[in-house]
């Protein structure tokens, strides 16, 4: 059988295996996956949330989609690092497109993000959703709580978005305080990673501020996470601002004193043993970025939960000669 050469975001068959590709041409996926809406067997399905209207500060994560995409080019091309295999020999992964919105009707984004949703859920696979803004993790909470029933939250961020309001404002920095009086997440088994901006209530919620994760370092925030979350299942969101404007410029609320992407990395990829049943990643704003500096590290984390999921599905990981363990 001749080896796809290019373009196979649309040409490819199938969801497993790489094909071949320029970095820098082609037709744009991510990780260069099947573009399409036949999911059946799919294992996990990548989407865009193209919304930015609950934005308090500055617009522009509507655009966040694209440029997570486009910053994926690379790690399409090689062996996954630091795990040394190809994910999708193992894990069948499709690009669905992005979830129409008409920004016209600002008011319908819930009922239209929560069906994307169920519509992808009831084929039975995973989601890994980009935004976006943080707003549209709500509505995907709320299909992931009609699949899974109350949800752990591993919640990495600059914000707690807990701020009470009267629970119908578009508003990214509100909806986890709803998603809490719905009873769609359980807040005693939620974790906040990153958190530098002071609110003086925590719901119930475990915070592992910025200063806590810097003084005890990576593992204990792991060790902390997995002991809050226990066997719960548990729905990952990372707002990309959770890491310090050096290492992620482009976002709509910056906040000095943020992770970084090595701490960020290496904490995910040690998350692989919970009951992981979904992800997004949310608030890149591309025209604030710099060389693709936010973009890169946003497809980085996507593509590492990727590789926890084809661990779970069989891959192997394999360390380099030389090199140290990891856990995954």
């Amino acid at each position: 059988m001749t080896q796809q050469l290019g373009d196979s975001a649309f040409l490819r068959e199938d969801f497993l295996g790489r094909s071949v590709e320029m970095t820098y041409g082609g037709a744009l996926s991510f990780l260069r996956r099947k573009y399409t809406h036949d999911i059946a067997g799919a294992d996990v399905v990548v989407s865009g949330i193209p919304f930015d209207c609950a934005t308090t500060f500055r617009p522009g994560a509507r655009l966040g989609p694209q440029a997570v995409r486009a910053a994926s080019v690379q790690l399409a091309e090689l062996l996954s690092f630091p795990f040394g295999f190809d994910p999708f020999d193992k894990l069948a992964v499709a690009d669905y497109g992005d979830c129409f919105l008409d920004s016209g009707y600002p008011e319908q984004i819930v009922e239209k993000v929560e069906a994307h949703a169920d519509t992808i859920l009831e084929n039975g696979a995973m989601m890994l959703t980009l935004g976006g803004d943080h707003f549209v993790t709500y509505p995907l909470l709320r299909a992931h709580a009609k699949k899974h029933g109350p949800l752990s939250l591993i919640h990495f961020d600059a914000h707690v978005d807990t701020w009470d309001d009267d629970g119908e404002r578009l508003d990214h920095g509100s909806m986890f305080l709803r998603a809490v009086r719905e009873g769609i997440v359980d807040p005693t088994r939620s974790v906040q990673i990153g958190i530098r901006t002071f609110n003086d209530k925590t719901f119930g919620f475990t915070i592992l501020d910025a200063p806590w994760v810097h003084q005890q370092g990576v593992e204990a925030t792991v060790a902390e996470i997995k002991r809050v979350v226990g066997a719960h299942k548990a729905y990952l969101t990372f707002d990309i601002d959770c890491l310090d404007p050096s290492f992620a410029p482009g976002t709509g609320t910056p906040v000095a004193g943020g992770l970084s992407s090595a701490q960020a990395l290496s904490i995910l990829r040690s998350l692989g043993d919970l009951e992981l049943i979904a992800m997004d990643v949310v608030e890149v704003a591309p025209a604030y970025d710099h060389a693709e500096i936010t973009a890169i590290a946003a497809a980085t984390l996507a593509h590492d939960f990727l590789c926890l999921m084809a661990i779970k599905k069989g891959a192997v990981p394999r360390l380099p000669e030389g090199g140290v363990e990891e856990r995954f």
